[in-house]
């Protein structure tokens, strides 16, 4: 497919095609007006003498005149381009940067100021539905949430051998509302980023391992944490969190009963999991980061989606899903903070 010629090419052929024309028209004009006629040039002395005059008096003259004209043409075409190269610089720049960003039409020329408001327009209508999405996924989650609170409060009463199966099927559909959740905000991240800000790897993995323990004790299972100097990353925290709190899960869910599950922090910008199953390949990794793939010690519900969030949240962020199978290790790799590569 031919690529459409750029406005500065189309601009620099009308001149041109502009300067042939009048050149034309004007020796046209010459030859007329000093008799250039075909009787004069069977005479060469007088032709020569005719020449030599024009040469003088109009060729010269004429390209002295359209070499500064030419500079001063590819100036103001540079010159009034250049808004349209700054502009295309600055959203290109602005990937990944805050809500309600907007092209500055002050400095557009007139003719593509229509151009600009219809770019705004567009970015306007991205962050509303971002917005809306993100609303939207947070309503539903909390409607759900609620009767799922209620049904598991109510399956206490029950006996806890037939109550046992209910509740573990209720804590799966919780698991599945909330992976949900953080799937729909990180889509509405994607179309509308927000500021991305300072997080600390250290206290999240404190929260989470605080959040998880009691479940650890009542499945016979030991949850550790280790902080190895664990560093400020950019990013939003909540889904970083729910990263961590996927594999946690996951690493509980494969870890026998008297096992041990630890979590790690640093050495630098990273997060580590070392649980008691058999550990994942890269290939197989790579297999369960796709959406609705599941493990073999997965759950029934929601499992195809706990590795696919954990990789979309790690894309998000820069960073990347990394896996030490001889130790049954998942690794979070994030980008250092500024301050932390300086």
């Amino acid at each position: 497919m031919t690529r459409t010629p750029s406005i500065f090419q189309r601009l620099m052929l009308g001149f041109a095609l502009m300067s042939v024309i009048g050149g034309s028209v004007l020796l046209l004009f010459v030859g007329v007006e000093y008799g250039l006629s075909s009787r004069a040039r069977r005479d060469e002395i007088q032709f020569a003498g005719i020449a030599n005059e024009v040469a003088d008096h109009v060729v010269v003259p004429l390209l002295v005149l359209i070499v500064p004209m030419t500079l001063a043409a590819l100036w103001v075409i540079r010159t009034s381009l250049r808004p349209l190269s700054l502009a295309g610089a600055r959203i290109e720049a602005a990937q990944g940067a805050d809500k309600g960003f907007r092209v500055d039409v002050h400095d557009f020329p007139a003719e593509a100021t229509g151009f600009a408001d219809a770019v705004n327009g567009m970015l306007a209508r991205l962050d509303e539905a971002g917005s809306r999405q993100e609303a939207f996924a947070a309503d539903v989650a909390h409607e759900l949430r609620t009767p799922l609170a209620v049904l598991a409060l109510e399956l206490d009463r029950l006996d806890p051998g037939e109550g046992q199966r209910l509740k573990q099927d209720v804590s799966a559909m919780s698991r599945l509302v909330d992976q949900l959740l953080v799937l729909a905000q990180l889509d509405a991240l994607a179309a509308a980023p927000v500021t991305a800000t300072p997080v600390d790897l250290s206290e999240i993995a404190t929260e989470i391992v605080s959040q998880y323990a009691p479940l650890a004790v009542a499945e016979n299972k030991a949850l550790a944490l280790e902080l190895d100097g664990g560093a400020l990353v950019e990013g939003r925290r909540e889904a970083i969190a729910a990263a961590l709190r996927n594999l946690v899960e996951n690493g509980l869910r494969v870890t026998p009963s008297g096992g041990t599950v630890t979590v790690t922090a640093g050495p630098g910008a990273r997060l580590s999991v070392i649980d008691g199953g058999g550990g994942l390949t890269p290939e197989r990794l790579a297999e369960l980061s796709q959406r609705y793939r599941r493990g073999d010690h997965g759950s029934t519900i929601g499992a195809g989606l706990g590795l696919a969030i954990v990789s979309r949240i790690m894309a998000t962020h820069g960073g990347r899903v990394e896996t030490r199978p001889d130790q049954s290790e998942l690794i979070l790799a994030f980008v250092p903070n500024r301050e932390d590569r300086s």
